[in-house]
Protein backbone atom coordinates (compact mmCIF):
# COMPACT_ATOMS: atom_id res chain seq x y z
CA UNK A 1 0.00 0.00 0.00
CA UNK A 2 1.58 3.50 -0.60
CA UNK A 3 2.06 5.47 2.37
CA UNK A 4 -0.40 9.07 1.97
CA UNK A 5 0.22 11.75 4.30
CA UNK A 6 -0.63 13.97 1.11
CA UNK A 7 -1.37 17.83 0.65
CA UNK A 8 -3.99 19.02 -1.90
CA UNK A 9 -1.08 19.77 -4.25
CA UNK A 10 0.06 16.13 -4.64
CA UNK A 11 -3.41 15.41 -6.51
CA UNK A 12 -3.00 17.05 -9.84
CA UNK A 13 -6.15 19.45 -11.06
CA UNK A 14 -6.91 18.09 -14.79
CA UNK A 15 -8.69 20.36 -16.75
CA UNK A 16 -12.88 19.43 -16.77
CA UNK A 17 -13.35 19.45 -20.59
CA UNK A 18 -14.17 22.67 -21.85
CA UNK A 19 -15.32 24.34 -18.37
CA UNK A 20 -12.40 26.24 -17.86
CA UNK A 21 -12.09 24.37 -14.65
CA UNK A 22 -9.56 22.59 -12.99
CA UNK A 23 -10.49 19.70 -10.88
CA UNK A 24 -8.84 16.96 -8.22
CA UNK A 25 -9.22 12.98 -10.26
CA UNK A 26 -11.35 12.02 -6.84
CA UNK A 27 -14.70 14.66 -6.46
CA UNK A 28 -16.17 14.20 -2.84
CA UNK A 29 -19.82 13.31 -2.99
CA UNK A 30 -22.08 14.82 -0.59
CA UNK A 31 -25.33 13.16 -1.01
CA UNK A 32 -24.48 10.95 2.19
CA UNK A 33 -23.27 13.75 4.76
CA UNK A 34 -26.64 15.26 4.15
CA UNK A 35 -28.48 11.91 5.52
CA UNK A 36 -30.25 9.66 3.39
CA UNK A 37 -31.15 6.76 5.05
CA UNK A 38 -33.90 5.85 2.72
CA UNK A 39 -31.13 4.96 0.54
CA UNK A 40 -27.54 4.17 2.10
CA UNK A 41 -29.47 3.39 5.05
CA UNK A 42 -28.26 5.38 8.27
CA UNK A 43 -28.73 8.55 9.48
CA UNK A 44 -25.77 11.16 9.57
CA UNK A 45 -26.61 14.07 12.32
CA UNK A 46 -26.17 17.34 11.02
CA UNK A 47 -22.73 18.22 13.16
CA UNK A 48 -21.45 15.43 11.03
CA UNK A 49 -22.17 16.43 8.17
CA UNK A 50 -21.06 19.73 8.68
CA UNK A 51 -18.10 18.72 9.77
CA UNK A 52 -17.50 16.09 6.56
CA UNK A 53 -17.97 18.99 4.46
CA UNK A 54 -15.14 20.67 6.49
CA UNK A 55 -12.71 17.73 6.10
CA UNK A 56 -13.70 17.79 2.14
CA UNK A 57 -13.43 21.54 1.68
CA UNK A 58 -9.89 21.13 3.51
CA UNK A 59 -8.67 18.21 2.16
CA UNK A 60 -6.60 16.66 -0.57
CA UNK A 61 -9.39 17.23 -3.17
CA UNK A 62 -10.54 20.46 -4.49
CA UNK A 63 -13.92 19.15 -6.12
CA UNK A 64 -17.40 18.44 -4.10
CA UNK A 65 -20.80 18.08 -5.89
CA UNK A 66 -23.58 18.27 -4.18
CA UNK A 67 -27.59 18.88 -5.00
CA UNK A 68 -30.27 20.97 -4.18
CA UNK A 69 -32.78 17.94 -3.74
CA UNK A 70 -30.10 15.95 -1.47
CA UNK A 71 -32.38 15.66 1.84
CA UNK A 72 -34.31 18.30 0.55
CA UNK A 73 -31.80 20.59 0.70
CA UNK A 74 -29.79 19.00 3.79
CA UNK A 75 -26.37 18.54 2.55
CA UNK A 76 -26.86 22.14 1.07
CA UNK A 77 -26.99 23.40 4.21
CA UNK A 78 -24.50 21.51 5.98
CA UNK A 79 -21.94 22.42 3.10
CA UNK A 80 -23.06 26.24 3.79
CA UNK A 81 -22.79 26.21 7.43
CA UNK A 82 -19.26 24.44 6.77
CA UNK A 83 -18.25 27.28 4.22
CA UNK A 84 -19.08 30.03 7.04
CA UNK A 85 -17.04 28.00 9.02
CA UNK A 86 -13.81 28.35 6.99
CA UNK A 87 -14.97 32.12 5.38
CA UNK A 88 -16.37 30.77 1.90
CA UNK A 89 -15.10 28.67 -0.85
CA UNK A 90 -11.18 28.07 -0.64
CA UNK A 91 -9.40 29.49 -3.80
CA UNK A 92 -9.05 27.11 -6.78
CA UNK A 93 -12.45 24.89 -4.85
CA UNK A 94 -14.45 24.20 -7.02
CA UNK A 95 -18.06 23.63 -5.32
CA UNK A 96 -20.65 21.93 -7.84
CA UNK A 97 -24.54 21.34 -7.19
CA UNK A 98 -27.32 20.12 -9.51
CA UNK A 99 -30.63 21.46 -9.82
CA UNK A 100 -33.98 19.31 -9.36
CA UNK A 101 -37.72 18.91 -9.93
CA UNK A 102 -39.98 19.27 -7.17
CA UNK A 103 -40.00 15.94 -5.40
CA UNK A 104 -43.69 16.43 -3.82
CA UNK A 105 -45.37 17.52 -7.01
CA UNK A 106 -43.04 16.33 -9.27
CA UNK A 107 -43.00 19.62 -11.09
CA UNK A 108 -39.65 20.59 -13.38
CA UNK A 109 -40.70 23.35 -15.31
CA UNK A 110 -37.87 26.16 -15.58
CA UNK A 111 -40.00 27.93 -13.12
CA UNK A 112 -38.80 25.00 -10.56
CA UNK A 113 -35.39 25.52 -11.91
CA UNK A 114 -35.17 28.68 -11.26
CA UNK A 115 -36.80 27.90 -7.84
CA UNK A 116 -34.35 25.10 -7.16
CA UNK A 117 -31.03 27.33 -8.12
CA UNK A 118 -31.98 30.05 -6.23
CA UNK A 119 -32.63 28.07 -2.79
CA UNK A 120 -28.98 26.20 -3.30
CA UNK A 121 -28.08 30.23 -3.09
CA UNK A 122 -29.51 30.60 -0.56
CA UNK A 123 -28.54 27.20 1.54
CA UNK A 124 -24.72 27.56 0.51
CA UNK A 125 -24.88 31.41 1.16
CA UNK A 126 -23.03 32.16 -2.24
CA UNK A 127 -23.92 34.60 -4.75
CA UNK A 128 -22.89 32.30 -7.95
CA UNK A 129 -23.09 29.21 -8.68
CA UNK A 130 -19.58 28.39 -10.95
CA UNK A 131 -21.06 24.77 -12.20
CA UNK A 132 -24.67 23.36 -12.01
CA UNK A 133 -26.18 20.26 -13.29
CA UNK A 134 -29.58 19.59 -14.82
CA UNK A 135 -30.25 16.60 -12.24
CA UNK A 136 -32.16 13.41 -13.59
CA UNK A 137 -34.22 14.19 -16.44
CA UNK A 138 -35.01 11.17 -17.10
CA UNK A 139 -37.93 12.18 -14.97
CA UNK A 140 -39.54 14.22 -17.48
CA UNK A 141 -39.28 13.69 -21.77
CA UNK A 142 -35.62 14.97 -23.48
CA UNK A 143 -38.90 17.36 -25.57
CA UNK A 144 -40.10 18.48 -22.17
CA UNK A 145 -36.59 19.38 -20.84
CA UNK A 146 -35.94 21.08 -24.04
CA UNK A 147 -38.87 22.96 -24.37
CA UNK A 148 -39.70 26.98 -24.85
CA UNK A 149 -39.10 27.78 -21.15
CA UNK A 150 -38.30 24.46 -19.93
CA UNK A 151 -35.65 23.05 -17.67
CA UNK A 152 -32.86 23.49 -19.95
CA UNK A 153 -34.08 27.24 -21.52
CA UNK A 154 -34.17 28.84 -17.91
CA UNK A 155 -30.18 26.97 -17.15
CA UNK A 156 -29.25 28.72 -19.95
CA UNK A 157 -31.18 32.40 -19.04
CA UNK A 158 -29.33 31.56 -15.13
CA UNK A 159 -26.13 31.44 -16.86
CA UNK A 160 -26.75 34.97 -18.75
CA UNK A 161 -27.67 36.35 -15.44
CA UNK A 162 -24.38 35.11 -14.14
CA UNK A 163 -25.94 32.96 -11.40
CA UNK A 164 -24.81 29.68 -12.61
CA UNK A 165 -21.03 29.33 -14.51
CA UNK A 166 -20.74 26.12 -16.35
CA UNK A 167 -24.07 23.80 -17.19
CA UNK A 168 -23.86 20.27 -17.14
CA UNK A 169 -26.38 17.31 -17.08
CA UNK A 170 -26.36 14.15 -14.35
CA UNK A 171 -28.42 11.31 -15.07
CA UNK A 172 -28.67 7.32 -14.95
CA UNK A 173 -29.96 6.45 -19.07
CA UNK A 174 -27.05 7.03 -20.99
CA UNK A 175 -29.24 7.23 -24.40
CA UNK A 176 -31.35 10.76 -22.88
CA UNK A 177 -27.75 11.77 -21.60
CA UNK A 178 -26.39 11.33 -24.81
CA UNK A 179 -29.24 13.54 -26.55
CA UNK A 180 -28.90 16.20 -24.07
CA UNK A 181 -24.73 16.31 -25.14
CA UNK A 182 -25.73 16.69 -28.20
CA UNK A 183 -27.33 20.15 -28.02
CA UNK A 184 -24.37 21.77 -27.15
CA UNK A 185 -25.49 23.28 -24.03
CA UNK A 186 -23.77 21.28 -21.72
CA UNK A 187 -19.78 21.39 -20.74
CA UNK A 188 -20.18 18.62 -18.14
CA UNK A 189 -21.58 15.48 -17.70
CA UNK A 190 -22.23 12.92 -14.21
CA UNK A 191 -22.82 9.50 -15.24
CA UNK A 192 -23.52 7.20 -12.49
CA UNK A 193 -22.90 2.84 -11.83
CA UNK A 194 -22.79 2.66 -15.55
CA UNK A 195 -19.14 2.49 -15.78
CA UNK A 196 -17.62 0.07 -12.52
CA UNK A 197 -15.65 -2.76 -12.71
CA UNK A 198 -18.69 -4.86 -13.24
CA UNK A 199 -21.25 -2.77 -15.45
CA UNK A 200 -19.47 -1.47 -18.44
CA UNK A 201 -22.68 -0.12 -20.10
CA UNK A 202 -21.84 3.81 -20.47
CA UNK A 203 -19.09 3.17 -22.41
CA UNK A 204 -20.22 4.79 -26.04
CA UNK A 205 -21.35 7.98 -23.76
CA UNK A 206 -17.93 8.04 -22.57
CA UNK A 207 -16.34 8.14 -25.73
CA UNK A 208 -19.21 10.54 -27.04
CA UNK A 209 -18.74 13.04 -24.26
CA UNK A 210 -14.81 12.85 -25.43
CA UNK A 211 -15.49 14.00 -28.42
CA UNK A 212 -17.81 16.89 -27.70
CA UNK A 213 -15.41 18.60 -25.22
CA UNK A 214 -17.31 17.17 -22.79
CA UNK A 215 -15.94 17.14 -19.20
CA UNK A 216 -16.51 13.48 -17.36
CA UNK A 217 -17.29 13.12 -13.97
CA UNK A 218 -18.15 8.78 -12.83
CA UNK A 219 -20.07 8.91 -10.58
CA UNK A 220 -20.93 5.56 -7.75
CA UNK A 221 -17.52 3.65 -8.72
CA UNK A 222 -19.15 1.10 -5.96
CA UNK A 223 -21.81 0.60 -7.32
CA UNK A 224 -23.71 1.99 -4.13
CA UNK A 225 -21.71 0.02 -2.10
CA UNK A 226 -21.50 -3.69 -3.22
CA UNK A 227 -18.09 -2.64 -4.20
CA UNK A 228 -16.45 -1.02 -1.55
CA UNK A 229 -18.23 -3.50 1.10
CA UNK A 230 -18.62 -6.73 -0.41
CA UNK A 231 -21.23 -8.92 -1.32
CA UNK A 232 -21.22 -10.82 1.84
CA UNK A 233 -22.28 -7.49 3.52
CA UNK A 234 -24.29 -5.79 0.75
CA UNK A 235 -25.83 -7.23 -2.14
CA UNK A 236 -27.81 -4.37 -4.46
CA UNK A 237 -26.26 -2.80 -7.04
CA UNK A 238 -26.90 1.03 -7.75
CA UNK A 239 -29.88 0.33 -4.97
CA UNK A 240 -31.81 -2.61 -6.42
CA UNK A 241 -30.67 -6.76 -5.96
CA UNK A 242 -28.19 -7.91 -7.68
CA UNK A 243 -28.91 -10.89 -10.01
CA UNK A 244 -27.31 -14.29 -8.57
CA UNK A 245 -24.30 -14.48 -11.62
CA UNK A 246 -23.67 -10.23 -11.05
CA UNK A 247 -23.03 -11.24 -7.32
CA UNK A 248 -20.95 -14.69 -8.58
CA UNK A 249 -18.70 -12.07 -10.53
CA UNK A 250 -18.25 -9.75 -7.74
CA UNK A 251 -17.20 -12.66 -5.39
CA UNK A 252 -14.59 -13.59 -7.55
CA UNK A 253 -13.35 -10.22 -8.15
CA UNK A 254 -13.30 -10.01 -4.11
CA UNK A 255 -11.05 -12.90 -4.25
CA UNK A 256 -8.54 -12.03 -6.66
CA UNK A 257 -7.89 -8.58 -5.13
CA UNK A 258 -7.67 -10.28 -1.80
CA UNK A 259 -4.76 -12.19 -3.64
CA UNK A 260 -2.92 -9.33 -4.33
CA UNK A 261 -3.64 -7.69 -0.83
CA UNK A 262 -6.23 -5.33 -2.79
CA UNK A 263 -9.16 -3.51 -1.15
CA UNK A 264 -12.15 -4.72 -3.56
CA UNK A 265 -12.65 -0.64 -3.17
CA UNK A 266 -9.54 0.18 -4.11
CA UNK A 267 -9.41 -1.69 -7.43
CA UNK A 268 -13.23 -0.29 -7.99
CA UNK A 269 -11.79 3.14 -7.14
CA UNK A 270 -8.82 3.02 -9.19
CA UNK A 271 -10.91 1.17 -11.99
CA UNK A 272 -12.70 4.67 -12.72
CA UNK A 273 -9.91 6.62 -12.07
CA UNK A 274 -7.27 5.23 -14.47
CA UNK A 275 -9.75 6.05 -17.04
CA UNK A 276 -8.23 9.03 -19.28
CA UNK A 277 -11.82 9.91 -20.15
CA UNK A 278 -12.62 10.30 -17.04
CA UNK A 279 -11.73 13.81 -15.75
CA UNK A 280 -12.70 12.92 -11.74
CA UNK A 281 -14.93 10.36 -10.04
CA UNK A 282 -17.48 11.01 -7.34
CA UNK A 283 -17.02 8.95 -4.11
CA UNK A 284 -19.65 9.70 -2.22
CA UNK A 285 -18.70 10.11 2.08
CA UNK A 286 -20.45 10.31 5.48
CA UNK A 287 -17.85 10.66 8.20
CA UNK A 288 -14.43 13.40 8.05
CA UNK A 289 -11.83 10.04 7.95
CA UNK A 290 -13.53 9.22 4.69
CA UNK A 291 -11.81 11.44 2.86
CA UNK A 292 -8.65 10.22 4.00
CA UNK A 293 -9.74 7.25 3.73
CA UNK A 294 -10.51 7.71 0.10
CA UNK A 295 -7.06 8.97 -0.80
CA UNK A 296 -5.55 6.56 0.23
CA UNK A 297 -7.92 4.28 -1.82
CA UNK A 298 -6.70 6.09 -4.44
CA UNK A 299 -3.77 5.65 -4.77
CA UNK A 300 -3.20 2.23 -3.26
CA UNK A 301 -0.29 -0.05 -5.40
CA UNK A 302 -2.49 -2.53 -7.53
CA UNK A 303 -0.20 -4.67 -9.66
CA UNK A 304 -1.29 -5.11 -13.71
CA UNK A 305 -1.99 -8.74 -13.43
CA UNK A 306 -4.55 -7.72 -11.03
CA UNK A 307 -6.37 -5.60 -14.24
CA UNK A 308 -6.12 -8.72 -16.12
CA UNK A 309 -7.95 -10.93 -13.93
CA UNK A 310 -10.55 -8.80 -13.24
CA UNK A 311 -11.32 -7.53 -16.41
CA UNK A 312 -13.20 -10.78 -18.04
CA UNK A 313 -15.06 -10.95 -14.68
CA UNK A 314 -17.53 -7.88 -15.76
CA UNK A 315 -20.75 -8.77 -15.93
CA UNK A 316 -22.36 -9.25 -19.71
CA UNK A 317 -24.60 -6.91 -21.57
CA UNK A 318 -27.61 -8.87 -20.37
CA UNK A 319 -27.12 -8.42 -16.99
CA UNK A 320 -26.23 -5.04 -17.00
CA UNK A 321 -29.76 -3.63 -15.66
CA UNK A 322 -29.91 -0.22 -17.53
Amino acid sequence: MTDLTRTPDDFPRRPLGSTGLAVTPVCVGGGPLGSMPALFGYDVSAERGTQTALAALTGPFNFLDTAAGYSDGESERRIGAALRRIGGVPEGFVLATKVDRDFTTGDFSGEQVRRSAEGSLERLGLDHLPLVYLHDPEHISFAEGMAPGGPVETLLELQREGIVGQLGVAGGPVALMAEYLRTGHFSALITHNRWTLVDRSAGDLLDEAVSLGVGVVNAAPFGSGILAKGPAQFTKYAYRQADEEVLRRIRAMEEACATHGVPLAAAALQFSLRDPRITSTIVGVSRPERIAESARLATWDIPEELWETLAPLTAPKEFWIW
